[in-house]
């Protein structure tokens, strides 16, 4: 269904996602107490039921009902046409033979299934309020949201398709200052963003430590060379949190995925079965065996002996940190202060524009009245390994919250009415092409 331009970015402009109902509401009296055929679609129609579900749906989410029969049969008329384009496309999905998969679907309807009860205290409570909704028994309701992710899974899957074949179209300047000042008071908000650059200091094992951590690791790949089951060392030794209890178990991976580069060569060197030698990375000493490769992935193990860091290590970092933000403000060139200081593991900034409020606390606390070009003092990060490590964020852009502007997101709404009207297009070609009678 083709929705009128309310957000910055909408999601596609055919509606296909799934209707949750936050609140309960009262399922709207058809004028009619016999259901009836409203539309047909090729050879499927389309019942008044269907428009009044629908509808109550979108009461679930928000939409205000008018309070005039003439208002309201006009709602009744724009959703049915929804209802008209969302089935063309799944009809569409059949004739392109287009299939999904019951698993995702049921998967998707039993998590929004277990959104929806959490938010009732009992189940008499939830039997009652969705029928309430004019949603029937939490048997019917089941099955209702099975069929409509179904539908709305083959819907986008169309959809997908259409857009290959979507044509540009023109939109003027005008168009989109119409559109902005038609949807102006529906817009988001716009919440206060930063983007920034950063140097994250780690703390660096001594030499001894070092030392120890390699022995320690040779004397398992010894172990393991001699027979030892490389699953029940990965469990006994690894110093990896996140796989030391599978055993080393990494999954797939594909190259690119986020693997440090030393570590992601040496897996890609490795046939099915062989183990590596003892490598170095930022994270300390890895033991690597791959058990299964399949096109462009690997499937393997690995054991990680850390050198241990003391609170002198620790110190040190501090003390270099507070030098990087020193020189940092000197002038000192920040490729520089990268190559020489921040550790491999981390980002090296968000360079996106990022909501201040989803920022994690210790970045809060460091950026409070910061702007554009502002560096900060240096702030401690929790290490998952248990060390910490030491954080200096230079500000690129400060933006607070409040109205956009049309300039601000001109470029989005012109991207988006080119993208509707061009999919419309598609749609009443398509519509010309199927049968439909409208019957309402």
């Amino acid at each position: 269904m083709i929705k009128r331009l309310i957000v910055i970015v909408a999601l596609a402009p055919i509606a296909v996602r799934a209707q949750t109902p936050a609140t309960a509401a009262r399922a709207i009296p058809p004028a009619l107490p016999i259901d009836r055929v409203v539309a047909i679609v090729g050879d499927q129609p389309l019942l008044w039921s269907d428009v009044l579900t629908a509808i109550n749906q979108r009461r679930t989410q928000g939409l205000q009902v008018p309070a005039d029969s003439a208002g309201q049969a006009a709602l009744a008329r724009t959703v049915l046409g929804e209802l008209v384009d969302e089935e063309i496309l799944v009809q569409k999905a059949k004739e392109l033979k287009l299939e999904v998969t019951d698993a995702d679907i049921t998967a998707g309807a039993d998590r929004q299934i277990k959104q929806v009860r959490g938010q009732f205290s009992s189940d008499d409570e939830y039997r009652n309020e969705l029928k309430k909704a004019g949603l029937g028994s939490p048997e019917e309701y089941r099955k209702s949201l099975i069929e409509q992710y179904r539908r709305q899974n083959l819907q986008q899957k169309a959809f997908a398709e259409l857009r290959k074949k979507a044509k540009p179209v023109n939109v003027t300047d005008e168009d989109v200052t119409a559109a902005f000042e038609r949807s102006r008071a529906d817009l988001q908000k716009r919440p206060a963003t930063v983007t920034f650059r950063q140097i994250i200091v780690a703390p660096h094992a001594s030499a001894a430590a070092k030392a120890k951590a390699k022995a320690r690791a040779d004397s398992l790949l010894t172990e393991i060379r001699k027979g030892g089951d490389f699953e029940q060392i990965a469990k006994r030794e690894s110093m990896d949190p996140g796989t030391k209890q599978l055993g080393g178990d990494l999954g797939w991976n594909r190259r690119g995925s986020g693997l440090v580069p030393e570590f992601e060569a040496m897996m890609f060197a490795l046939r099915p079965g062989e183990v590596s030698p003892v490598i170095e990375t930022a994270f300390g000493y890895h033991i690597i065996r791959v058990d299964r490769v399949q096109s462009a992935e690997v499937k393997a193990r690995h054991i990680l002996i850390a050198p241990v860091i003391d609170s002198a290590d620790v110190a040190a970092a501090k003390v270099e940190a507070d030098t990087v933000a020193a020189q940092w403000r000197r002038g000192v060139p920040y490729d520089s202060l990268v190559a020489k200081h921040h550790d491999p593991t981390e980002e090296k900034g968000v360079l996106q524009p990022f909501p201040r409020d989803s920022l994690p606390p210790s970045y809060l606390a460091a950026l409070p009245g910061a702007k554009a070009g502002d560096i900060t003092n240096p702030f401690q990060l929790a290490n998952p390994r248990g060390q910490p490590k030491y954080a200096v964020l230079q500000v690129v852009t400060a933006t607070d919250a409040g109205e956009y502007n049309q300039n601000e997101i001109r470029e989005q709404i012109r991207t988006q009415l080119a993208e509707e009207r061009s999919i419309r297009q598609l749609l009443d070609d398509m519509r010309k092409r199927t049968y439909v009678a409208i019957r309402m």
